[in-house]
């Protein structure tokens, strides 16, 4: 209440000024029928907090930050929510504060009858007097994102929190209403002409037959395509070997031993990098996010080489499982949630071992087998140690191998030329988005009345969420020794709006907000200028010179 009360202080004028951005502080122009405002200033939301597990047989319509990724909330029993949110309604526009450089903006629609809600991560933004989808799309711009980086706290990820204290200082470009309309308009068809070539180029057309197809798709056929002989049945043509030369043998048949990793704490520093569950991405190790031992016995005892293939006995249910082979990049030891699958090189060879463990069908074996916890699942040594495949000769291991990388190879020199498509992809929307809220589409009509009319409007709202005590009215009289030298009512507004505002002086915008007839506004303002009743300023503003 503190901020109706502050405001009903102030005059609607006063009001007004307040919420326009000024000169210096825009970030850059707009059109003469536009005008800057703030995310404070247009935003009504009072928030509302509410406790679902006072409801718990209640269903929900939740908006939750991992469900925007879907753009479709959660409908949840109260129970199984646990802990406080926010009430919100349809058309509040969602901004997200967890990691903002992450582009998370989102719109309340109402997808069911249940009562809505919001996470607390989101910062709520409520105006019935603009278009939501309008804010929606703002929000997403790139000027505005900049914005939401600029003042940040958290050392970074999902720990970085945009500041719902700064943001409500930002500014926001507002057009009169019909043009906000047109523009979500002219967005929404140009960006469903971009989602239909990108949405062409992931399906494909391949030998006159359409295919949703993806690369871990094709990888995962690929592997089984080699484990099950189809990819060497030339080479065995050739080599006069059948089938028969396979054998199926478990993981304990081919190692020499399983080893556990150190249990030691690492350090952020070191000599020796320690490879950790994270460390372990699509068959390969992703040298970021490194941890480090100085520790010489465990340097010793758990030092990895070219070769090697760990596996990843404990993660979460969808992760654990993980395997990956060391080429040697940099010297390295081994966490305790891995496990080093200590093969027998005259049975089999690292690379062949590392793909038999990332087809699918090891896959179903891990997710069979594994033990869940409360937080994570393990797969102990004992488990993958039973977990069987096909294995041919040494020779056709490294054909097998060969003919996989080239193919993965290609496979991935495919996705790249996609993605690098899918990427000119975005930055056409960033673009559109970047020249839609600069007045840049070709949409608006500077013949429509200021924007300024309809932030008053807004300003002077009272919305059911947020009921702002009417301020007196000031009753603005002409002093007697203007009001002989004016001609008609337009001078006399004019004066009666500079004079409501001083000492501050009003913006030509402000002015033209008066009336709809803008030529006779001006020919007004000269005339009041010629009787050196008004001033023009160097910045544009004009205030009375008696």
């Amino acid at each position: 209440m503190a901020r109706a009360k502050k405001e009903a202080a102030l005059t609607p004028e006063e009001r007004l000024q307040a919420a326009l951005v000024p000169d210096w502080e825009r970030p850059y122009k707009l059109p003469e029928n536009w005008c800057w405002t703030t995310v404070g200033a247009i935003n009504q939301y009072v928030g509302i907090s509410a406790d679902p597990t006072k409801a718990k047989n209640k269903t929900f319509e939740l908006y939750s930050v991992p469900s925007s990724a879907d753009n479709y909330p959660e409908i949840v029993l109260g129970v199984d929510i646990g802990s406080t949110k926010q009430s919100v309604k349809k058309g509040d526009v969602l901004l997200c504060k967890i990691n903002p450089r992450i582009n998370r903006v989102w719109k309340v629609s109402k997808y069911t009858d249940h009562s809505l809600l919001a996470s607390s991560e989101w910062i709520v933004i409520r105006n019935s007097g603009l278009i939501s989808n309008y804010l929606m799309w703002c929000f997403r711009s790139p000027y505005f994102r900049g914005y939401m980086l600029s003042n940040v706290s958290g050392v970074g990820g999902s720990l970085m929190r945009a500041q719902p204290k700064f943001v409500q200082g930002y500014p926001v470009p507002v057009p009169p209403l019909a043009e906000q309309q047109r523009i979500v308009g002219r967005i929404e068809s140009l960006f469903a002409k971009l989602d239909e070539a990108s949405n062409a180029l992931l399906l494909g057309k391949r030998r006159n037959r359409a295919v949703v197809d993806s690369f871990e798709t094709r990888k995962a056929a690929i592997l089984h395509k080699a484990f099950t002989g189809e990819l060497t049945a030339k080479w065995r043509e050739e080599h006069g070997v059948g089938m028969e030369s396979w054998e199926k043998k478990s993981v304990g048949e081919l190692c020499i031993s399983l080893k556990y990793g150190t249990a030691k704490k690492s350090d952020a520093s070191g000599n020796v990098v320690v490879l950790r569950m994270g460390n372990l991405q699509q068959g390969e190790i992703d040298w970021s996010d490194l941890a480090y031992s100085n520790d010489p016995d465990d340097i010793e005892k758990y030092k990895l080489f070219p070769g090697d293939v760990l596996f990843n006995r404990t993660n979460s249910a969808a992760l654990v499982g993980k395997t990956a082979i060391y080429r040697g990049e940099h010297p390295a030891i081994y966490a305790g949630y891995l496990i080093k699958l200590d093969y027998d090189h005259d049975k089999i060879i690292g690379d062949y071992l590392n793909y038999a463990l990332n087809t699918l069908d090891a896959k179903k074996y891990c997710n069979s087998v594994k033990t869940d916890g409360v937080n994570q699942s393990n797969i102990n040594a004992k488990k993958i140690g039973a977990y069987s495949f096909n294995v041919p000769s040494i020779p056709e291991q490294e054909k097998t191998v060969s003919v996989i990388q080239k193919l993965l190879s290609k496979e991935q020199q495919t996705k790249e030329a996609a993605e690098i498509v899918l990427d000119q992809i975005e930055l056409m929307k960033k673009s559109i988005l970047a020249r839609a809220f600069r007045g840049e589409l070709g949409t608006n009509d500077p013949s429509e009345e200021s924007a300024v009319e309809l932030l008053r409007q807004v300003i002077e709202q009272e919305d059911g969420d947020v009921i702002r005590p009417k301020a007196k009215a000031k009753r603005i009289a002409i002093p007697a020794e203007i009001k002989p030298l004016l001609s008609g009512a337009n001078e006399e507004a004019i004066v009666k709006l500079l004079l409501k505002a001083a000492p501050q002086s009003v913006s030509t915008q402000t002015v033209m907000s008066i009336s709809k007839k803008k030529f006779e506004l001006m020919d007004a303002l000269r005339n009041l200028e010629k009787k050196q009743i008004v001033s023009k300023s160097d910045s544009g503003e004009y205030s009375l010179v008696r």
